[in-house]
Parts: C-alpha cells; sequence; structure tokens
C-alpha cells in the first residue's frame, strides 16, 4: 500500500515475482511464465476480434498479471480470468462489452478441452470470478499504461522524421510485446516507455541528439522525464522483451491446471486477499496514424483510443 495514496502498490521486487501462489503451489517459475504469456496473448487475441481498443486490451492484461499474484493457476484457469479481465477492463475503459459476447468469442479461439474450464455455466462463472477480481485488485480500476508517455517524449525529439517516425513504430510494437511479460509488475509504464525507445531507437539507428527543453544538467534526453534510470536497467527491460523473441514458438507444452473446473465458484468465494530483432518480430503500427499523432497532438495529450493502430502484438 502506498502510504501517500493510501493506494496499492502494484510493483514487485523480481524474488517476489519468483515467489507467487503459483510456485508456492509447486509451479515451476517459466511454466508460470509461460501461462502468463498466453493468457496475455488471449487476452489480446478476444479483444482483437471484438475491435476492442489497445487501452482496454492493456488494461485486461494488467489486471491479469495483478490477479495471480495474489491466486494461483491451480486454482483459477487462465482462461476464465482472461475473460473477465477483459470483461472488467470494457467496462473501465468505456468500451464495454456483453460478458455472453466475450465468451462466444473466446469458445471460438479455445479448443473444447480448454472451454471445458469455463464449467457448466460460463457466463455465471466469469459474473462471480468478476467479484473476485475486483476484491484482489483492491478495486484499483484505474491504469496508465506506455503508450501515452511514448508518443509524448517522441514529440520532445528532435532529428530525421523518418527515422523518428520508425522508431516510434518500433517501440509502440514492443510494449504491445512487453504485456506478454510481467515488465507491468516491475516497473511504472513512464520507464517502460523510456526503456523501449533507447531499445527501438538502437535497433532502428536513430540517434537522439538534441531535444525540446534540453537543460544543462540532462545527459540523456530521458532525464527531463524520468530520474535516475541507469543503464543497467534500461538494459534489463529490453532484455526481458527481447527474450520473447528467442523463445521457440511452435514447441507443444503441456496444459495449465486445472484442466477441468472441479466446481463452479460459489458467490460467497471471496478469499481474504492478505540484441538483434529481425523485421518480422517489429512489425509497425502504420506510419500514417504515428505522423498524425506526433505532428497534430501537443506534447503530453491523450491518444484517442479508436485512432492508432496497436500494430501486431508478440505471437
Amino acid at each position: 500500500m502506498d502510504p501517500n495514496s493510501g493506494m496499492p502498490c502494484w510493483y514487485f521486487e523480481k524474488k517476489e515475482l519468483r515467489n507467487t501462489p503459483s510456485v508456492q503451489d509447486g509451479i515451476e517459475y517459466d511454466t508460470e511464465c509461460r501461462y502468463r504469456k498466453e493468457g496475455a496473448r488471449f487476452i489480446i487475441d478476444t479483444g482483437t476480434k471484438m475491435d476492442l481498443g489497445y487501452n482496454t486490451m492493456a488494461t485486461g492484461v494488467v489486471y491479469f498479471h495483478r490477479f495471480y499474484m495474489y491466486h494461483s493457476f491451480r486454482n483459477f484457469p487462465r482462461y476464465v480470468t482472461a475473460c473477465c479481465c477483459l470483461f472488467l477492463a470494457g467496462k473501465v475503459e468505456e468500451t464495454p462489452k456483453k460478458c455472453k459476447d466475450i465468451i462466444k468469442t473466446a469458445k471460438g479461439l479455445l479448443t473444447e478441452q480448454k472451454f471445458a474450464t469455463f464449467g457448466e455455466d460460463p457466463k455465471e462463472e466469469v459474473m462471480t470470478l468478476e467479484r473476485i477480481l475486483l476484491q484482489t485488485i483492491k478495486f484499483d480500476l484505474q491504469v496508465e499504461h506506455p503508450y501515452s508517455f511514448l508518443l509524448k517524449y517522441a514529440k520532445s525529439l528532435k532529428g530525421d522524421k523518418q527515422k523518428l517516425h520508425k522508431m516510434v513504430q518500433m517501440a509502440w510494437t514492443f510494449v504491445n510485446d512487453s504485456l506478454c511479460t510481467t515488465l507491468c509488475l516491475q516497473w511504472e509504464p513512464e520507464v517502460i516507455a523510456v526503456a523501449l525507445m533507447y531499445l527501438a531507437g538502437k535497433l532502428s539507428k536513430f540517434e537522439v541528439v538534441d531535444w525540446i527543453g534540453r537543460h544543462s544538467k540532462h545527459l540523456r534526453w530521458w532525464d527531463m522525464f524520468v530520474e535516475d534510470i541507469t543503464m543497467d536497467l534500461l538494459e534489463d527491460i529490453c532484455h526481458q522483451v527481447l527474450d520473447l523473441y528467442s523463445q521457440p514458438q511452435n514447441a507443444q507444452a503441456p496444459d495449465s491446471p486445472p484442466l477441468v473446473r472441479n466446481a463452479p465458484l460459489k458467490k460467497e468465494q471471496l478469499p481474504s486477499i492478505p540484441f538483434v530483432v529481425t523485421s518480422q518480430h517489429t512489425s509497425p503500427a502504420p506510419a500514417a496514424a504515428i505522423q498524425r499523432h506526433l505532428d497534430q497532438n501537443p506534447a503530453g495529450s491523450k491518444a484517442r483510443e479508436d485512432s492508432f493502430p496497436s500494430g501486431r502484438f508478440y505471437q
């Protein structure tokens, strides 16, 4: 709990991420990371199929990651939780979808065995889990994402416009893909935005030599936005995203527990809450959309949910 705001703190040390309820429940850390990645990917696939915006999908993924800091994958099937998180995120981000429609879309994406985890009454399962989700995230519903900070920071950079747009395209895709990691549980969105712009700048060969608002005390462009970011921190964040692309995509891994619901959730079941990347990995958002926001939106303004394509997420 943040003593200044009274709101829960959602940032964890790496040792805490390696000692989650799932790990304590006998699930290996690497396996839990895979479950998180698959759950995040499922939220994105379902949201994309339902024409939901990037902020809604990202909020749903953040809820998903936060939920499993307090609960085990053995007790809560990830696809049910994913649907619940997307359902809640839709309401919070003012892009609501009916629960039955989310479930219908999910059913079309899942195998029969995986959809069996929803039990005999999928809608009731999701609606009941929503109460547990709300308690788990302590009704802290508003989530900020790196997207708006990426655009704000990019507007302050000087240099070749075409190279800048290419860098922002790449950084935007890295932000998308970072949702499949636990970075949102480790660092604030401002820090993630800086790190992935740094990575994109290196890979796209866009060197920042000057920026708007530069001061003699600023050694690097990001010093005017976020203080005390070390190069070690930037490298660590970059490598967590790059590691996604080095993992085999076609290997058939065993499914996550529980494969089948043992019993439906009860209304009263509310627990107490105590560096080389190839082009295929960096598919950008359309350049016209980048240019529209960089050239027209004033620095610090919020990007419209429906006006910026999300680009290709990590597959």
